[in-house]
């Protein structure tokens, strides 16, 4: 099955000739064979086949009259009016000449297609044709990681390890802002790999993802956790201790308090430079694992004080 070129550069068919030709000087700059010299062969051929046809869909796409044959005809449009659009037979070997549009000088090298592309992509190549590129950035490095609640809520730091071009592995320490939250990403600027003819080096950007905690979570810049506690503490009122992020403290129970109470703890929640969030405490009334038979009895005693009436007497649907 042909490929869908407006798929092939991550565009839309609507898509203007400016959107595709960013989308096309992103992807090549990505697939670029010279920036996947340094890789194993099956990933340098797997990217010079994407490489291909990214090209192959840019060179219809950003051609008027082809982007309206193909938008009628669909990708066979050419072999319906006469030849391919690289001037071979279906199947021909892959020629960068052919492809940068570039006619063959001596030995074969192309008279400007391909080292003009590179100049525009600042990648290298810098032959007969014209002057050498400038200093490209280096590549960027993508790392995922995973960080404890605590730190997360908290700052701290958390170390990464990847491995530059040259095999080498490296590591490195990362320090992880108070209230991050899932998905945020972290940019270190200058430190992903190296860059081209002495450009810049590359950053590292790191995904961070937040590990749940066995008590807490948060709603935005608040702090969520359930408080156990008896029915004494419930019914009289009772001063528990509750550890918090930010310590231990002390909180009142009022007497008479039933499961399922709130207590708002304001500016015990997550704190930024700019903000500080509320810790939320949900009371939640605990029975022991083993109830004897006198406890039974005064539980049973406890709910004849309804005098007939139920807790459930307002639940409605």
């Amino acid at each position: 099955m042909a490929d869908d070129y407006y798929q092939t550069l991550n565009v839309s068919k609507n898509a203007s000739q400016e959107e595709i030709q960013k989308s096309y000087r992103r992807l090549a700059r990505k697939y670029h064979p010279d920036l996947h010299a340094d890789k194993e062969e099956k990933e340098r051929e797997a990217a010079k086949q994407r490489f291909q046809k990214i090209q192959q869909a840019y060179d219809v796409l950003s051609d008027t009259e082809k982007r309206r044959r193909y938008d009628q005809l669909g990708p066979n449009f050419e072999q319906m009016h006469g030849g391919s659009p690289f001037g071979g037979a279906g199947g021909a070997e892959f020629d960068f000449s052919q492809m940068f549009g570039g006619a063959a000088g001596p030995g074969g090298a192309s008279a400007g297609g391909f080292e003009e592309i590179l100049r525009q992509f600042g990648m290298g190549g810098g032959g007969a044709s014209g002057p050498a590129p400038g200093p490209t950035k280096g590549p960027d490095v993508e790392q995922r990681i995973t960080v404890p609640f605590a730190i997360a809520i908290l700052g701290g730091e958390h170390q990464v390890s990847f491995q530059r071009r040259t095999g080498k592995v490296q590591t490195i320490r990362v320090k992880i802002p108070a209230g991050i939250s899932d998905g945020k990403k972290i940019r270190l600027r200058g430190q992903g790999h190296s860059g081209f003819d002495g450009g810049p080096r590359g950053d590292v950007i790191i995904q961070v993802k937040v590990a749940a905690h066995p008590s807490y979570s948060r709603s935005g810049l608040n702090l969520n956790v359930t408080v156990p506690i008896t029915i004494g503490e419930a019914a009289n009122g009772a001063k528990i201790d509750l550890p918090t992020p930010h310590g231990t403290i002390t909180v009142t129970v009022p007497p008479g308090t039933s499961s399922g109470k709130s207590l708002r703890l304001k500016g015990m929640g997550i704190k930024t430079n700019e903000q500080k969030g509320d810790l939320i405490a949900q009371l939640q009334i605990v029975l022991p694992d083993k109830l004897s038979e006198q406890d039974l009895e005064l539980i049973r005693k406890l709910d004849a004080s309804w005098n007939g009436s139920s807790p459930r007497n307002e639940l409605t649907w």
